[in-house]
């Protein structure tokens, strides 16, 4: 059994929040809230709040025991990017792409 949450559309690069989802790959669900709790990149505090409704999923939904969870999988895909564009030497425009991630986090239970 496991359980899922995703949280779409947030203002930040999927590369940033990308490297924080492999540290926490893999572990116990506490252990990894206690790492996300102190890390002080800005994906972090979105990929607390995942990881803690996949938690909330798993034990209001499908009963699963809160010791023996993990975390089976988090990513984070690409959302829509906003193209922005700002002036540059000689009339040319400059593109700045400001990306969003659609962030997911699936929590398992260990036997």
């Amino acid at each position: 059994m496991e359980a899922n949450a995703i949280a779409k559309y947030i203002r930040i690069s999927p590369l940033k929040v990308n490297y924080i989802c492999a540290e926490i790959r893999g572990m116990q669900v506490d252990q990894a809230l206690s790492i996300l709790s102190f890390t002080p990149k800005r994906g972090a505090k979105a990929l607390e709040k995942v990881l803690k409704s996949a938690v909330a999923n798993a034990e209001n939904n499908l009963n699963l025991d809160r010791e023996k969870l993990y975390v089976k999988e988090a990513y984070a895909n690409d959302g829509p990017t906003m193209k922005r564009f700002r002036p540059k030497a000689k009339g040319m425009a400059y593109p700045i792409l400001k990306r969003s991630s659609h962030i997911g986090v699936v929590v398992a239970e260990r036997e």
